[in-house]
């Protein structure tokens, strides 16, 4: 395992892998005259007649993003000052230059790295500029959003080394978000363009992400779940969706302990992992809370965004991992904030920084279910609002609460 030089855009180191409340901000405009008759987004959802999916439908969907629109454009918080956060990103910047590669080599250690941290920004990129392409419908924005996906689409063919997989997780995650986006909501995007995007994740990322990674770190298997089930929805796949569903579910209870599992934590479908030395099991721990909180909270986001995507889709995983996964957050959130940790527990300390911050989990628990998660309403309330990295972005902008 290594630690990259990347970072946050709170400036906070990220690690890499081998196996105050907001105030007030005035909007950014919402909309841009057009110069010529130009194509919108498109009024009403679109449901495949085969698969039956919903689309847009990886990790936001059409009336998600109205009423993001809406609030946003109304100037209520924290929608209106999270875009303004985004807007103001380096990958909102319209002279973004994609680095696409034929062959992205990501090796243990950082060792070879040639590509990594240009793919997964171009996509982090991408999906930026296809949200601001629809928040604001900006046709600059959605024309940077497609050469983005198009320079990558037109280059990619191979992924190599030992973070292959979890590279190309962190990578197709994001990309496929923005594709989504701009298929069902850019008449523009040139329909041989569509396609040859498919190719790429059907062809070049699917073969690493399709049965996850069962046999690390939970964070990486979720990682990459995430990135499976985006794909199969983008290509109308529902067989590869309930695989990734199937996945899913088995390894959420060897991830999140709960003490009806018994005194042990549950093992994996492919075997045993590191809890990182810790004996005492407590419900809402983690398989990676010993390891650092970064880890933790990377896992705990990407099985969300698999949920979340799910959820869109009619698909209820939330319900599933409820008793788990608000036992995790509320832990979780309140040692983020200082909370004294015990002796028994990672033998009294814990490493690095919560974040993401979990915007998308609070959203469909408190919002949705109307739960009360007071500490992790508070994490998000002095940490927010979440920025971009790797495999997320901008999850107070999509999924706020107020």
């Amino acid at each position: 395992e290594t630690v990259s030089a990347q970072t946050t855009a709170t400036g906070i180191p990220i690690g890499t892998e081998s196996p105050a409340p907001p105030t007030t901000l005035t909007p950014a405009p919402t909309t841009v005259a057009p110069v010529t008759p130009t194509p919108t987004p498109t009024p009403t959802p679109d449901r495949h007649p085969i698969s039956g999916f919903v689309h847009p439908g990886v990790g936001v969907s059409l009336d998600h993003l109205e009423l993001v629109r809406e609030r946003v454009t109304a100037g209520i918080q924290p929608w209106a000052g999270a875009f303004r956060e985004m807007s103001r990103s380096q990958y909102a910047d319209l002279d973004w230059q994609p680095q696409a590669r034929e062959v992205v080599e990501c090796g243990y250690n950082s060792n070879p790295n040639h590509g990594c941290g240009e793919e997964w920004r171009d996509a982090v990129a991408a999906y930026t500029h296809a949200l601001l392409w629809y928040l604001t419908l900006d046709q600059d924005h959605a024309r940077k959003a497609v050469e983005i996906i198009d320079a990558w689409a037109s280059t990619l063919r191979a992924h190599t080394h030992d973070n292959a997989p979890l590279q190309a997780g962190w990578s197709a995650a994001t990309l496929v978000r923005a594709a989504e986006i701009m298929r069902y909501t850019y008449a523009a995007w040139p329909s041989a363009n569509v396609e040859r995007a498919a190719t790429m994740f059907r062809d070049v990322y699917l073969p690493l992400v399709r049965d996850g990674a069962p046999r690390s770190d939970g964070n990486w298997d979720f990682i990459i779940l995430d990135a499976a089930i985006g794909i199969a929805v983008f290509l109308d796949d529902r067989p590869l969706f309930d695989h990734a569903i199937e996945r899913w579910r088995a390894r959420l209870p060897a991830y999140i302990y709960l003490s009806s599992d018994g005194p042990q934590p549950i093992r994996p479908p492919a075997g045993p992992v590191s809890w990182y030395g810790q004996g005492t099991f407590v419900d809402g721990l983690t398989q990676e809370t010993c390891r650092d909180l970064g880890h933790t909270a990377w896992g705990l986001e990407a099985l969300v965004q698999v949920a979340e995507t799910a959820w869109i889709q009619g698909v209820d995983l939330y319900t599933e991992a409820q008793p788990r996964l608000t036992a995790a957050l509320e832990m979780h959130a309140g040692y983020a904030q200082g909370d004294g940790v015990p002796g028994w527990l990672c033998g009294g300390t814990l490493k690095g920084e919560f974040e993401p911050i979990p915007e998308i989990a609070y959203h469909h628990y408190h919002d949705r279910l109307g739960l009360d998660l007071p500490r992790t309403r508070q994490l998000l309330q002095d940490h927010g609002p979440q920025f971009a990295s790797h495999f997320y972005a901008w999850g107070t902008l999509t999924h706020g609460t107020r």
